[in-house]
């Protein structure tokens, strides 16, 4: 079953400027909870290594992101594939950019699927610890991009 999520938040930068953050991986990458490097092949492809456990499974997770859709300063769309303790999982996660009276609108959307031991020892565990990560990450977006720690979703 796949876990999605949604939601969106204003800072006061232009959509240019939020658009080159959002496709940096020097610049955001560091923001992805248990993050511990990444590997950079070329603006669009590069492998992020993160700390991941749920349960008695715990390791180093190695992702490979490619930024799949870019329209500057509108869209940018992220596709992962990862090789997890216990499994692997697949991931999407899109930011929608759009002007608004205090600078820019972020809308977001992320879609995960994990496979393997880890989805079925996982189980329940799975959606609160992605839905606390997620946070996690938006709040830091947030935050780098100026906007209130606080989230609207």
């Amino acid at each position: 079953m796949p876990l999605k999520f949604t939601g969106d938040f204003v800072v006061k930068l232009s959509r240019e400027e939020v658009y080159d953050f959002l496709t940096d991986p020097a610049r955001f990458a560091p923001l992805l909870p248990e993050y511990q490097g990444m590997i950079f092949e070329d603006p669009r492809n590069f492998t992020v290594k993160v700390n991941v456990g749920v349960s008695y499974i715990k390791g180093t997770a190695e992702v490979k992101m490619v930024l799949e859709q870019a329209d500057r300063p509108m869209l940018a769309l992220y596709k992962a594939q990862g090789k997890l303790p216990g499994g692997g999982a697949s991931v999407t996660a899109g930011f929608d950019l759009a002007d608004s009276p205090w600078g820019t609108t972020v809308s977001w959307t992320g879609e995960a699927q994990v496979f393997g031991k880890l989805a079925s020892l996982g189980g329940g565990l799975l959606e609160p610890l992605a839905k606390k990560n997620i946070q996690k990450l938006i709040d830091s977006l947030r935050a780098a991009l100026g906007g209130p720690a606080a989230s609207d979703g």
